[in-house]
Order: C-alpha cells, then sequence, then structure tokens
C-alpha cells in the first residue's frame, strides 16, 4: 500500500500544478492558444519557425497565430495527458497491491473522471469556448485533486487520523463542503464569462452595494458563443449579477466556516480547525487582492490553488466526521 499512497500523494500535488496551469492558461486568454485538439494548428507542439507558424496560418486563417497563447495551452494541455497517465498507473497498482475492493473501485472512477475531463478538453476548443463546457472543465480539476486525494487517505490509512472523534460536526461539515462546492462553481463561472472585474471596487460593487444586475442573462447556461467566446458577450449587468453573487456566496461560506470551526476548536481536532481558518483568511484576502489590484496573474492563480488546498481540508473533516 505503501507505493499506492505515494503515487496517490504525487497525484495530489501534479494536480494542483494542472489546475494552476489551468487558471494560468484562461488568465491569459489562452483558451483557443491552439484551435484544435488535440495538436496545436495541426503540429504535435506549438510552432516556433517561420515556416510551421505560416502553415499553421494558412490552416486556420481565422485565428491568427500568437506563440504566447499557444504555449499555455500546450503545457497544459501535456501536463494533463501526464496527470491521466498517472491516474492509469494508480488504477494498475490498486489491482496488484490493494485488497481493499472499494480503493480499487475509487481508482478506476478516478481514471474515468479524467477521461471525461480530456472529452470537456476537446470540447473546450471545438464548442469554441462555450461557457458551461468550460466552466466544467475548470470545476472537473478541483473534483480531479480531491479523488486524487481522497484515494491518498485511504491508502495511507494514517493513525493520527482515528484520535479524532468528530461526528458531531458531521452536519456543518457537510453544509461547507456544499457550500463550497458551489463557491467553487461560481468562482469558475465569473471566470469563464469574465466577470472578474465587473465590479472594479470593494466592498461596493460600481460604486453600490446593490448595483444593476440581470441574473436572467448573467446564469443563462445556453448563451451563444458568436464566432468564439473569447472575452465573453455578455453586457456588464449580467456580469455583474455573477460576480456579485460570488461575492454573497463567499460571505455566506464564510459564516458556515467560522461556525465549524468554533465547533471543531475545542475537540482534539483543534489543528485542523487552525488549518481551516488560515487557508480560509488567505482566500479571502486573495480575492479582496484580486479587485483592488486589478487581477494580478500569479494572485488569481494563487486564488484557484487555495481553492483547492481548501476543498481538500473540508474533506479531511467530513472523511472523519462521516466515517463509521
Amino acid at each position: 500500500m505503501t507505493n499506492l499512497r505515494n503515487l496517490s500523494l504525487f497525484g495530489v500535488l501534479f494536480g494542483f500544478v494542472v489546475v494552476a496551469l489551468g487558471a494560468w492558461t484562461r488568465l491569459v486568454d489562452a483558451g483557443l492558444g491552439c484551435p484544435d485538439w488535440p495538436g496545436c494548428y495541426g503540429f504535435v507542439v506549438f510552432p516556433t519557425s517561420e515556416l510551421d507558424v505560416a502553415i499553421a496560418e494558412e490552416r486556420f486563417p481565422q485565428f491568427p497565430y500568437d506563440i504566447n497563447k499557444a504555449i499555455p495551452e500546450v503545457v497544459h494541455r501535456y501536463f494533463a495527458a501526464t496527470l491521466g497517465l498517472v491516474a492509469i498507473a494508480l488504477s494498475v497498482l490498486s489491482f496488484k497491491q490493494s485488497q481493499d475492493i472499494n480503493i480499487r473501485y475509487w481508482c478506476l472512477g478516478l481514471l474515468i473522471f479524467i477521461c471525461c475531463q480530456g472529452l470537456f478538453g476537446y470540447l473546450t476548443v471545438s464548442l469554441k469556448l462555450l461557457p458551461i463546457i468550460v466552466t466544467g472543465h475548470l470545476f472537473g480539476g478541483f473534483i480531479t485533486v480531491s479523488l486524487f486525494f481522497f484515494i491518498f487517505i485511504r491508502a495511507g490509512n494514517f493513525s493520527v487520523l482515528n484520535t479524532f472523534n468528530i461526528q458531531k460536526v458531521k452536519y456543518i461539515a457537510l453544509t461547507c463542503l456544499a457550500l463550497l462546492l458551489v463557491q467553487i462553481f461560481l468562482g469558475a463561472w465569473t471566470s469563464t464569462n469574465y466577470a472578474s472585474l465587473a465590479c472594479p471596487d470593494f466592498p461596493t460593487c460600481q460604486g453600490s452595494f446593490v448595483p444593476d444586475m440581470d441574473f436572467k442573462n448573467g446564469f443563462s447556461f445556453d448563451q451563444e458563443v458568436g464566432p468564439n467566446y473569447l472575452y465573453g458577450l455578455l453586457d456588464n449587468p449580467s456580469r455583474a449579477a455573477i460576480h456579485y453573487s460570488h461575492r454573497v456566496t463567499a460571505l455566506i461560506l464564510t459564516f458556515a466556516y467560522l461556525v465549524l470551526i468554533s465547533r471543531l476548536w475545542f475537540t482534539a481536532a483543534a489543528p485542523l480547525a487552525s488549518s481551516v481558518g488560515v487557508i480560509l483568511l488567505t482566500q479571502i484576502s486573495l480575492g479582496i487582492m484580486n479587485v483592488v489590484y486589478v487581477l494580478p496573474l500569479y494572485i488569481a492563480i494563487a486564488h484557484n490553488l487555495v481553492a483547492a488546498l481548501l476543498l481538500i481540508t473540508t474533506l479531511t473533516i467530513n472523511y472523519l466526521a462521516w466515517r463509521r
């Protein structure tokens, strides 16, 4: 089981890298840096020579070649493919070294899910950044990391976790997990629809605590993409509705986590409570800095990574609270 544990931990860490690369690709507007899939303008990697660039632009005249956008897209694709290879190895290893049938099922489920992620990556390009597909792809990255982490916890069988008896917080822990998943989805939807800067001020939004918003169009999952959805097609009230919803849900989520932390604080799981508090405070700070400093690239990427860290921490608490 040691090899299974180590490989799943590698999958968690490598998954964080893939999430970061996905955020980087999205934030530099490189989702269509390669207009085809799985190649890039018909090449295995991005073209670099003048001749290859000329061939690329001849193949896709409606998508002028930009190497600064092709590089993030290709790097993300190859790292994601490598993560799929890790999942394959993990599945094979689970059948060779584990007698736990549940771990085998989880490993196979992870592999199937990553295959679905690959399909969503293809659809992201072929459907020209259709928002619901891109959001699903971004959200799936967080789920992938969570599945690797869950397998790591199961395979590790860490004795220190047996000292935590926190069943009394299982409902508030589950509530936090559900709200966090909604919040991550809203964060992905905000990024997908280019609404991250729809509210350029804080704590107000466009100078008001209740700005002009259009929730109907902002949360329409069957938008038209036009030639493509690069830079978005929604008007300002629609984007404001998306951004505003992300902020309000963050407030609700913070309150729920404060309840969870207070419940955990006077138990043996107090270190978990401290960890959640620090991660939550960091995430809130990064979200505010994204607005105040106009979405700096590395802060925005960190916002994604800390969200993934908060997710696996919350999963750990739920695992301890709900286990038999």
